[in-house]
């Protein structure tokens, strides 16, 4: 079955959707915390398994959630849905794209909480082993980075210019930023980025991708 639009959207709707929801859940984050004292990023953040605070529900919560802490968090995760997803989606079709970005944000929960079992386990300090219990992880960053690996895979040659200048092929890109992650989440345990939340949703979209290219894109 084909799923792909007859035209190019600029803005189609599973983006559209998806900006929108984050958006409002950013802005819910200081509406209800300034007016009942809500913690939203508390309950809905993903906290460790063992943590007294984690909820079932966060598994999928979390993926609309990023950092009070200013606008650079949500306003890049945003930008780059756009500039990358827009060409997949319009591509894919917004069915498959939304399951593909819904289960890369899965990947990226199940690598996240397994690393944090591990360096809560058998972190190397107790300051590691502390940060894995207690830090919660918000962000669509782990469906970004899925979707980014997606747009490498699907367009390989594409270039892409860094900042505005300098291009470089999608693969390449995409590969550099797999091994800085992968650099930055081996060098830095405890560390509150998830950085194998970004490996984990660029690992899943990788299998996802290699099982619909075996099923001859029959989803």
């Amino acid at each position: 079955m084909n799923y792909r639009p007859s035209g190019f959207n600029f803005l189609p709707p599973v983006i559209k959707n998806l900006i929108i929801i984050n958006v409002l859940f950013f802005v819910a984050t200081f509406a209800l915390g300034n007016s009942m004292n809500y913690n939203l990023v508390e309950i809905l953040g993903l906290h460790y398994f063992e943590n007294p605070s984690f909820g079932v529900w966060q598994i999928i919560t979390h993926m609309f959630m990023h950092s009070p802490v200013g606008f650079g968090h949500i306003f890049l995760n945003m930008l780059v849905l756009w500039m990358f997803g827009t060409r997949l989606e319009n591509q894919w079709g917004s069915k498959r794209f939304l399951n593909f970005y819904l289960l890369c944000g899965l990947g990226a929960a199940a690598l996240h909480m397994g690393v944090l079992w591990y360096e809560f386990n058998y972190g190397a300090t107790e300051m590691v082993r502390a940060v894995a219990y207690h830090t919660n992880a918000v962000g669509a960053s782990g469906a970004i980075y899925g979707i980014l690996l997606a747009y490498g895979m699907t367009y390989p040659n594409e270039p892409i210019y860094l900042y505005f200048l300098f291009p470089i092929r999608a693969k390449y890109f995409v590969s550099i930023i797999a091994i800085i992650e992968l650099f930055n989440g081996v060098t830095n345990p405890g560390s509150t980025v998830a950085h194998f939340a970004h490996l984990g949703g660029m690992l899943f979209g990788y299998f996802i991708i290699r099982y619909w290219r075996r099923q001859q894109f029959r989803y």
